[in-house]
């Protein structure tokens, strides 16, 4: 380099995005005061250089969103990256209220932006967005190309929307597809419950010289753990290395212990666990005292429990699954430990969250919070509908509250779970007879999931739910998951 060679507005974005591209945040910190001291701050080329680095990519979203806003020409690759910033980080609300924003000053997105959007998409259940998404992609066919990634990313959006006829209908219609298309189609079926198909897509895709590989087995392993599927699931895993030559890893594993745990073979599963040559890890622990709760094993689910909470000591979740195996058992005293240890360690619980979308706008409830506006009728409807579901025979299973409270204290705190108030929403917000979408961020209670198949039928509404785990189709009284989730 010549001794008088000066740097300039334009050597700086390439540092800039060379320190993001390297993960040197600290260097990339220190460019990035020289340039504000030198004036170059407000250069266009810059900021979009300051958000490409990935402001946005090493969770500094809000100092990515201040220089894109600050920016006056804002490029579609600035626009997607900012988008991409908030997925990652987890707001997907956020990111898909950046998407609204560029369409309303006229930025026509390209392949990458809408991938992002996709996948915001999945995450919030949003499928009106989704749908714009994939009438976009169709009107601009001739400069935005269907490859294996958009095509994977709107059929996996379609299956986490709930609409799992129409991720068929873009898979099957996909001229490129890649042994991740095939992966997403086979997590799609998994997640509603269709085993047996999931499995039919997994020799297919072999019959079309597409090899599996260990995602794909993850996803077929986890459609059998959802159907009670026990006898296929051994006999895929024992394929692994034997036909396949793919040596099994700590989450196929753990799909096993959740396959063997949710059929009620607990002590197969707590033996296999034993038996593993790999460590197991928290979430192998996670499934089978899981499977504890599902059928009441308080001695096991206590032993894998207090284990838990030492490995993860701030896993709220875990705290409340070991409180809710105490309280199913009526042992209130041990529940009270649990909930004194969670607040000694300053471990937070994880509120229960659902989310609604209607009219394009992405609607979220959860349980004590008022601050929507409609929530006045809201509860008034919901009052009305539980008095309702009453009549016909409706008895709030108050063993899922943990609190040792009186039963009528019990059946209030049931009334206002996140999802009923969803759907609540959902009543007044439609026309009769329309389907009602909702998404939660945590498994569905035995309750709840009792009072849907109950609304489904009275009602004569179609409910789909998606919790944490897996779809739920409520029509007429029964759930596509046949009670086994």
């Amino acid at each position: 380099m010549m001794n008088d060679a000066k740097p300039n507005k334009f050597t700086y974005p390439t540092l800039l995005k060379a320190c993001g591209d390297g993960g040197i945040v600290a260097e990339g910190k220190q460019v990035h005061c020289h340039v504000v001291k030198l004036g170059f701050a407000g250069d266009g080329h810059v900021k979009s250089a300051g958000i490409r680095i990935g402001l946005a990519r090493r969770g500094k979203i809000e100092d990515a969103r201040n220089l894109f806003d600050e920016m006056p020409d804002r490029d579609e690759i600035s626009w997607s990256v900012v988008i991409d910033g908030y997925i990652k980080s987890g707001f997907y609300k956020e990111a898909l209220e950046v998407f609204n924003t560029m369409q309303s000053e006229r930025i026509r997105p390209g392949k990458f932006v809408l991938t992002s959007v996709l996948a915001a998409c999945a995450h919030l259940g949003a499928l009106d967005h989704g749908r714009w998404v994939h009438a976009y992609v169709r009107r601009k066919k001739k400069s935005i190309v269907m490859d294996a990634v958009l095509g994977t990313a709107l059929l996996d959006m379609y299956a986490k929307c709930g609409r799992l006829d129409m991720a068929w209908e873009v898979f099957e219609s996909m001229k490129e597809k890649e042994v991740f298309s095939w992966n997403a189609m086979i997590k799609g079926l998994a997640m509603h419950g269709r085993a047996d198909d999931a499995v039919e897509l997994f020799f297919e895709m072999q019959r079309r010289k597409f090899r599996p590989n260990g995602i794909t087995f993850i996803g077929v392993l986890n459609a059998c753990a959802h159907s009670g599927a026990v006898e296929q699931a051994l006999k895929l895993f024992d394929s692994m290395e034997n036909v396949y030559n793919i040596e099994p890893e700590v989450e196929h594993y753990g799909c096993l212990v959740d396959c063997l745990g949710r059929s009620g073979r607990l002590e197969e599963a707590e033996e296999l666990v034993n038996s593993m040559p790999i460590e197991p890890n928290p979430a192998v622990y996670g499934s089978l005292l899981g499977a504890c709760r599902i059928h009441g094993n308080a001695e096991l689910g206590e032993r894998i429990g207090r284990l838990l909470l030492e490995l993860e000591p701030n896993n709220s979740g875990r705290y409340a699954l070991l409180s809710n195996i105490y309280a199913k058992a009526e042992r209130w005293d041990d529940v009270a430990e649990v909930r004194k240890l969670m607040k000694e360690r300053g471990v937070k619980t994880n509120p229960g969250s659902s989310m609604i979308e209607l009219g394009g706008c992405v609607h979220e409830f959860k349980m004590g919070e008022g601050c929507h506006p409609k929530m006045k009728e809201i509860y008034s409807t919901l009052k009305v509908m539980i008095e309702r579901l009453e009549m016909e025979g409706y008895v709030p299973n108050t063993s899922q509250v943990l609190f040792n409270i009186e039963e009528e204290e019990k059946e209030t705190a049931l009334q206002y779970h996140s999802e009923k108030l969803a759907i609540a929403f959902g009543f007044i917000s439609t026309k009769p007879g329309e389907t009602i979408r909702v998404v939660k961020n945590l498994r569905v209670c035995d309750d709840c999931h009792s009072a849907i198949k109950l609304i489904s039928r009275v009602y004569g509404r179609e409910i789909v739910l998606r919790d944490r785990v897996r779809y739920h189709h409520f029509r007429d009284g029964t759930c596509s998951c046949k009670d086994f989730w």
